[in-house]
Order: structure tokens, then sequence, then C-alpha cells
């Protein structure tokens, strides 16, 4: 059986938020101190984990970092102006809208709300825009400029590869799709998704499969091409009462088969995750750089 390359998120993470410590001390030599707002609607734990996750790397970097929590009940209209009051503060260069906000909420308006120069979570139209032409002033989805990130450094060669991105979403589906075929990349790309025919027989296909569909362990064995590279997007609780917490957390792949199958294979915690946050934090480093010119 094969060992695969354990593409390891939080090492890779921790070289980037360096990166990020190392420009933010440049940026308060000259009086400028990155700022990041996150704001949260309701009490959802897995977003309150999140967003207490990120506060505290903030921190760490010397960021100005501010969380406003609002009740699940807010409406609309009270969390557009709080999204205009931020867009109006100097002292913020990034605003992240914690999603899914509450089904009353339309997440679109909220997004399209956000100063494209403060959207570090690269959704608004003129960010997905930019990504579309290859314009680099833009801001790329977090997961996504993570997953290139840990291919990059990895070693790992898209020119010419074969890549299936299992997902459509506009969070991760589609923008990593346009990352991998963008004239840097030159990888061949196949998006696929649960209405896709003979999906195994895509995957099999891939010499970089990402599979981020959101449920857990969909992607077996007999879905992987020997010798491919895979990126496990997916973050699902399982139950399982062995554990204190009461469940497990588990990728969109089956892990412990399809790892001997693999050339490299990202692991289900400490892959992917902590890269969506570096790359959260590297965008707002940069939105700080920009409003300086």
């Amino acid at each position: 059986m094969n060992s695969p390359k354990i593409l390891d998120g939080k090492s890779i993470a921790a070289a980037v938020l360096e990166e990020c410590r190392a420009e933010t001390l440049e940026l308060l030599e000259k009086g400028i101190r990155p700022g990041l707002a996150v704001v949260l609607v309701g009490s959802d734990p897995a977003s309150q984990v999140y967003v207490g996750s990120k506060a505290r790397t903030c921190a760490d970097l010397g960021f100005y970092s501010v969380k406003i929590e609002l009740p699940a009940e807010t409406t609309q209209e009270e969390l557009l102006q709080v999204v205009r009051n931020l867009n109006a503060d100097a002292t913020i260069h990034g605003i992240l809208v914690q999603s899914p906000p509450p089904k009353h909420i339309d997440e679109d308006a909220i997004i399209r709300e956000i100063d494209p120069r403060k959207d570090v979570d690269g959704f608004h139209p003129e960010n997905v825009a930019k990504l579309v032409l290859e314009d680099a002033t833009g801001f790329v989805p977090c997961t996504p400029a993570g997953c290139m990130k840990l291919l990059e450094v990895s070693g790992i060669e898209t020119n010419g590869a074969e890549a299936v991105v299992i997902g459509r979403s506009m969070i991760v589906g589609k923008p990593m799709a346009l990352l991998l075929v963008s004239k840097i990349s030159n990888a061949t790309v196949t998006i696929a998704h649960s209405r896709s025919k003979n999906l195994a027989g895509i995957c099999r296909r891939a010499d970089i499969l990402i599979a981020a569909v959101g449920r857990p362990e969909m992607v077996k064995a007999d879905w992987v091409k020997p010798g491919a590279v895979v990126i496990d997007v997916g973050i699902n609780r399982i139950p399982d009462l062995s554990k204190k917490s009461g469940f497990r957390l588990a990728g969109d792949v089956a892990y412990e088969e399809v790892a001997p199958l693999s050339s490299a294979i990202t692991p289900v915690p400490g892959g992917v995750g902590p890269m969506t946050i570096a790359m959260l934090l590297q965008n707002t480093v940069r939105a700080a750089e920009m409003a300086t010119r």
C-alpha cells in the first residue's frame, strides 16, 4: 500500500500567518493597524467556535478586531445598517458576515452591501468578476485560495493536470475551478456535483480531486485514481458516543480507504480548515495595504 504525503494545513497556515505578522508590523510602523470586523447573527455553536478562533488569531497578529454579535431576530435592514457603518469606519479594512445567517436574512443582499474593498471573503460580485477576469486586485474566496496555497507549497504540479471539483457553490466549487483553470495554474477542470451522471467515473479521471460537497465520507476508494492528489474541503459532524463531545469530525472523503491510494491527501481536521482562516487574515492585510494607496 502507498504511504501518501499528508498535506499539513496547520504548518502551511502557520507560515502564512507569520508572513501576515511581518506585514502587519510594517503597516504598524506606518501608523496603520489592520482591522477586521466579524458580524455574527444568532447563536449557531459552530459559527461561535469559528468566530472565536478568528478573534484569537487576530489578537495574536496584532490586528484590530471587532466582533459584533446580533440576536437571531435581527432584521434585514438592521443588519444592512451594521454593514454600512462598518463600510464607513476607516479603522476597519475587512468585513465578514458569518455564514449562514438566519433564514429570514437575504445573504446575497448583505454581501452586495459590503464595500468590495473590504470584502475579505471574496464573495461580492465585483470580486467574483475580478476572479473570472484573472484580475489580481480582487479578493479570492478564502477556502479555494487556501487549497491553491496547499498545492503550491507542497510542490504539486497543476500545469496540464486533470482536476475534478465536486461541488458547485460560490463559496468553494466555482471559485476553486476558476483558480485551477487560470493561466497561472493551467489545469483541465471538470465541475461535478450530485446530479452528475457517473460521478464516481468522473472522479476517477482526476489527477487532482477536490471534494467540496458537504456529505460525510462520500468519496470512496473506487472513486479515486491511484496516485491522485486528494483535497478534502468537507468538515462534517458525525454522531460518535465514544467521544466526549458526542461526535467526531469527518471530511467528504472516506480517509482511511482513500489515503492508501493517494499520492497526497489532506486530513480532516488539520488540512484545509486552518488554511481558510490564514487566507482570510492575509486578505485583511492586503485590504489594509490597499487602503493606504
